[in-house]
């Protein structure tokens, strides 16, 4: 069933399940915040989270991690629709992902100057229909929810294995305390791809990739390519024998 969600365009990509903190500051995301605030109870407080394409990025600052929340760019065998556009303040264009993850609402404080600091956790995927930049001060948009489909289950059972193996390599490759690779990470096959994309040092096109795979044993599939490939760069850049540091230092003119 379509709906119309009110959105927000980020130079990000959520995945449902996870946490997503924001700082608020442009009036029209302020009012945003309060509609959803003003909402009767029981009503879900949430908004779409997109990602931006190109046009740059709204006046928003988000956390600089995604983290599990406690307790591709098109989808393979469907040609990406036309891209949802939308303008800034100043009116230049934006150009839209079309896939988006809806974030509810669940803490706001106030700050004395009138900003909010929000938290919110990713919930569910959409598809972009049309998006309306008439009706209210921020977008809103038609949009089609993606339910995780059913019938490849039994593959998905078999690929989490082997990706936490993968991501636990990873981690010990990213981390400087191995005591952090020891944290109990999800065995749930669904739960550990949307872990997975939002944590390894992915760049925003293979987010938004994954998010866009219409299955868990894709986004698994897809995931065990891209944790190898970053853990062989990791490794490459280890064998280096100088330090870090240095390799940011450009060299003295001769």
């Amino acid at each position: 069933m379509d709906a119309r969600l009110p959105v927000f365009p980020l130079g990000t990509v959520l995945f449902p399940g996870l946490v997503l903190p924001l700082h608020i500051f442009e009036s029209r995301y302020l009012e945003l915040m309060q509609h959803l605030i003003n909402l009767p109870d029981g009503t879900p407080r949430e908004f779409g989270v997109v990602a931006i394409r190109s046009g740059g990025s709204a006046p928003v600052a988000a956390g600089p991690d995604q983290e599990r929340h406690a307790g591709p760019e098109q989808s393979p065998g469907r040609p990406e629709q036309s891209e949802p556009s939308a303008r800034q303040p100043d009116g230049a264009p934006v150009t839209l992902h079309e896939i988006g993850c809806t974030a509810e609402l669940r803490q706001v404080t106030e700050l004395p100057d009138g900003r909010l600091d929000v938290v919110t956790v990713g919930r569910r995927r959409f598809r972009i229909a049309e998006v309306d930049e008439e009706s209210t001060p921020y977008l809103t948009a038609e949009v089609e929810w993606l339910p995780e489909p059913t019938g490849q289950e039994q593959l998905a059972d078999l690929l989490a294995p082997r990706v936490l193996a993968v991501f636990r390599r990873y981690l010990t490759l990213v981390r400087d305390d191995e005591d952090e690779v020891t944290e109990q990470l999800p065995d749930d096959p669904t739960v550990l791809s949307h872990l997975v994309a939002a944590t390894a040092a992915l760049t925003l096109t293979d987010r938004q990739r994954l998010l866009a795979t219409p299955d868990t044993a894709g986004r698994l599939t897809a995931e065990l390519r891209l944790l190898n490939r970053e853990a062989a760069l990791l490794r490459q850049v280890r064998a280096v024998p100088v330090s870090l540091s240095d390799l940011a230092v450009p060299a003295s003119p001769n």
